[in-house]
């Protein structure tokens, strides 16, 4: 329903009259809540290319991709009796953030919670261009909304140059979130192998390639452990696979 159009069955003022044998009831009309609907999905900054996101049109086309998306699933129907947030972990282009978005979507239509979205990056951008004092916002404005938050997902983490003002801010934000109960999503394409000179726990020789400790720190790194359950997610770029052989011209 569009947010100008009126509705036929309450005329506009949100309520419907309802005969029952010899009284008159009123209830919420629909119309009420599809309109809470658009705002709470406004007002969660899902950037364009993912407004449309769900996990019905989430393409599952391998079994680890498929166990993502069950638990995704799991973790929208069990809310709010869940007792942690999500880090979803996994190579570019595998659907991290697709599935992210879908579950912030999802819990906005089926619960008509508070939700938000910000690309990790964007928002250390947001928060320094703060300090300038040419511009009309300050620090507190920019991050009182991710602090509040219901659901806060925080896509991309680790993509910034891990500087200790870079960490401090993070640190701020996740550990507010953990003491007040608050739910956090977060992705990475950084993974949580651990690693010690270029080798694996197992032996194995790695290209000495950070992980999400490296970018975040292992205190952080531990932190996130206790307040989110991780699932990893494998498979091939499918930007590279599957839209370059969509794109026609």
């Amino acid at each position: 329903m569009e947010p100008t159009s009126i509705c036929p069955e309450c005329g506009g003022n949100g309520w419907q009259t309802l005969h029952l044998e010899n009284r008159q009831v009123v209830k919420r009309c629909k119309c009420f809540e599809d309109k809470k609907i658009l705002r709470l999905v406004e007002k969660a900054n899902i950037p364009p290319r993912y407004k449309d996101c769900s996990l019905e049109n989430f393409e599952a086309m391998t079994p680890k991709l498929n166990l993502a998306k069950t638990m995704a699933r799991q973790f929208v129907e069990n809310y709010p009796m869940v007792e942690c947030g999500l880090l979803i972990l996994g190579p570019c282009g595998v659907g991290k953030t697709h599935l992210a978005v879908s579950i912030l979507q999802a819990l906005v239509h089926d619960h008509g919670i508070s939700c938000l979205f910000y690309d990790f990056r964007e928002l250390l951008k947001e928060i320094q261009n703060s300090y300038n004092t040419v511009v009309k916002t300050n620090e507190w404005q920019i991050l009182e909304p991710v602090l509040q938050s219901e659901v806060l997902v925080l896509d991309d983490l680790g993509s910034e140059r891990p500087t200790d003002w870079v960490r401090d801010t993070f640190a701020y934000i996740i550990n507010h979130r953990y003491n007040q109960k608050r739910t956090t999503l977060l992705t990475s394409n950084f993974g949580d192998q651990e690693t010690e000179h270029g080798i694996l726990n197992d032996g194995h020789r790695v290209n000495n390639e950070e992980n999400l400790a490296d970018r975040i720190g292992y205190r952080l790194r531990s932190r996130l452990y206790e307040m989110c359950k991780v699932i990893k997610i494998a498979g091939s770029d499918f930007r590279i696979e599957v839209k370059q052989a969509q794109y026609q011209f």
